[in-house]
């Protein structure tokens, strides 16, 4: 451990994924192959929404900046736990840490409450189909995505706050491959009982609320297409399984880290790898694959960049 001018700590270790030095490449690999794909796959959907007129519509808009939030929420540690496979020592600054714990909840709470303005424009796309064009107007659509990315720097900001504060003299063994804020926490030495509960409640109930919201709402979605019969209910229907999908795997991992003793350092470490990388890989394959409109989008952009 490094000590400053003020027996604080400069930099704390990070455990990434065991095995020995062939694993370690084997993992460099995989994992490399697997950012990229989530770059290129995500980039590849905000394109095709924005060179196609016919996605210029309320839920391709917010489909579009869900894709930019996902290369972001996977930029924040991916490269760097990438990086580390094919290093001896793991290792991140003081300020690199907290710039990692920032962008963690920016990113992750912006995306939550994204989720839940996408979960609002189907309510109203499918409950109220007579007044969709006039209630999700372009400074409605506008104002829920800056919203969203608002409420998740006030929600990392205010985390921040505190922890940025607390004293760390040791240890500082990280044990997951980027400074998460359970494991964090616990490394200040002061009695941080009080400050922990109320972070992690913070975070947790942050997270159950959107989470509970958001399936009321599909919920009362659900048993409006029951209801009808039609050709663009069935449309509909397959639109909300992909959200429903995409929920599910974005909070299920979140709040079982969050509500799981500290001490599941495994379980935590599997979990916030799928949170971080596999889930925003998911997310285009599930809106692109599963979307005929997506896929003829992609068809033409790939025939005008062939042409030309």
């Amino acid at each position: 451990m490094e000590e400053g001018n003020n027996s604080g700590v400069t930099k704390f270790e990070l455990h990434s994924l065991p095995g020995p030095q062939e694993l370690q490449l084997f993992y460099f690999a995989f994992f490399t192959l697997f950012y990229l794909s989530i770059v290129l796959g995500n980039l590849l959907i905000v394109v095709t929404i924005i060179s196609d007129p016919v996605l210029h519509t309320p839920m391709y808009f917010l489909l579009s900046n869900l894709s930019l939030i996902d290369v972001c929420l996977s930029t924040f540690s991916t490269p760097k736990m990438i990086v580390d496979f094919l290093m001896e020592h793991k290792s991140i600054s003081f300020e690199g840490c907290m710039t990692q714990l920032f962008f963690q909840h920016v990113f992750g709470g912006g995306e939550m409450m994204l989720l839940v303005a996408m979960a609002y424009d189907r309510y109203v796309a499918i409950c109220r189909p007579l007044h969709y064009v006039a209630i999700m107007s372009v400074q409605k659509c506008t104002g829920l995505v800056v919203g969203s990315w608002v409420i998740g720097v006030l929600h990392s900001g205010s985390q921040l706050f505190f922890i940025v504060n607390l004293p760390f003299c040791g240890p500082n063994k990280v044990d997951s491959f980027f400074c998460d804020l359970p494991l964090v926490v616990k490394l200040a030495c002061t009695d941080i009982y009080v400050l922990q509960i109320l972070l992690l409640s913070y975070s947790i109930v942050m997270a159950v609320c959107s989470f509970v919201l958001l399936m009321i709402s599909y919920s009362v979605i659900l048993v409006t297409v029951r209801r009808r019969s039609s050709a663009g209910m069935a449309k509909a229907r397959g639109t909300l399984t992909a959200h429903v999908t995409v929920v599910i795997l974005f909070f299920g991992p979140s709040i079982f880290i969050y509500s799981w003793p500290s001490d599941n350092f495994p379980v935590d470490k599997v979990l916030s790898i799928f949170y971080t990388v596999f889930t925003p890989l998911l997310n285009p394959l599930i809106y692109a694959l599963r979307n005929k409109e997506v896929i003829s989008a992609m068809q033409k952009l790939k025939s005008r960049l062939v042409s030309s």
